[in-house]
């Protein structure tokens, strides 16, 4: 590199003179270019170890899940370990029967219920612990976590104890409370007592996590704007519509959106409860997947159900997780 300077010759007549300036390092961007695109790929190779777990852990699985709802494989398959290719006659074996789309109205519903629930009471639970003092907080939050941290199945032996027919604790206290007939109720003898009861377990089961995070969330809000709509002169509604709100409305989509996938695909409640009975009329999609895979050992046909039930969710979220994308770009 060079820069021109003026001077005189011995003419008297000004001449230009070149002077070296050293170059920087690296040519002529001093080597920015190169570690621009080291720093660029540097997010990418990070992620690569998760995204080969998540490839070899969920990806092949799912492969091969999809290869076998296209076998007929039975007992006698397994066995003499025969590939039979069958096309897509095991999805229309469960698509024309009416079976399937039962199952598919019961979930669908199932879910919505049990994810109203679970916001509306988590989300209760959270402002409450937002307005508690220090020591009953740390109470609350204590009884939280020991629900959420109880595993699945002991909860559910315990609920199965609770709502037992003869010794149950629920039908003493009923009883107790004048209810006599309730002495020896059989709780999972029809279908809306038994979706009762995995109802209450899996919203006490769901509430601690909405609730602590929504309170963790509560804790990023700005006390100056509270002071601000206090001086404005907003109550306690108008505050919560025009403060709070607006701060937990992406959290409160996106802990939906985890919750009715959470609830959705709920198995070991339903199924430890009582196997998807009275007469399965209790079955869920996983639950009927289970049941006409495993237990009646028509594996390509419950592979079938289980790739439908995929497909189902995402139509389910699909939409609400387009809505979430669009308020992300509106608030970008």
């Amino acid at each position: 590199m060079s820069v021109q300077t003026e001077g005189t010759d011995t003419a008297g007549e000004p001449a230009v003179h070149k002077a070296r300036v050293p170059a920087p390092p690296g040519g002529e961007d001093g080597g920015s270019a190169p570690s621009a695109r080291r720093g660029a790929a540097a997010p990418y190779l990070l992620l690569l170890p998760a995204l080969l777990a998540t490839l070899i852990l969920l990806g092949w699985p799912l492969v091969k899940n999809g290869m076998l709802s296209f076998q007929n494989l039975n007992p006698r398959q397994l066995i003499q370990h025969l590939t039979e290719w069958n096309g897509g006659d095991n999805y229309t074996e469960v698509l024309s029967g009416s079976d399937f789309w039962h199952v598919v109205e019961r979930s669908v519903v199932f879910t919505a219920v049990n994810v109203v629930l679970i916001m509306l009471l988590g989300t209760l639970t959270g402002l409450l612990l937002a307005r508690l003092g220090r020591k009953m907080r740390l109470l609350l939050l204590l009884g939280l976590v020991l629900a959420w941290a109880m595993p699945v199945i002991a909860a559910t032996t315990v609920y199965q104890w609770l709502f037992a027919q003869r010794f149950g604790v629920v039908n003493w206290v009923l009883d107790k409370l004048g209810w006599h007939s309730m002495a020896d109720y059989n709780w999972f003898g029809s279908q809306l007592s038994t979706f009762a009861v995995i109802t209450l377990l899996i919203v006490w089961m769901s509430i601690p996590f909405v609730a602590i995070n929504l309170y963790a969330a509560t804790t990023t809000i700005p006390r100056e704007l509270y002071e601000a709509a206090s001086l404005d002169g907003a109550g306690a509604w108008k505050s919560f519509t025009s403060v709070t709100f607006p701060f937990l409305r992406p959290f409160l989509y996106a802990t939906t959106f985890l919750e009715v996938i959470w609830v959705f695909k709920a198995f070991p409640q339903i199924f430890a409860i009582n196997e998807g009975g009275p007469d399965r009329l209790t079955e869920t999609l996983p639950i009927y997947a289970f049941v006409e895979g495993v237990g009646n050992q028509h594996f390509g046909v419950g592979a079938a159900i289980s790739f439908l039930t995929i497909l189902v969710l995402l139509v389910i979220t699909s939409y609400y997780l387009r809505m979430v994308l669009k308020q992300e770009e509106d608030e970008l």
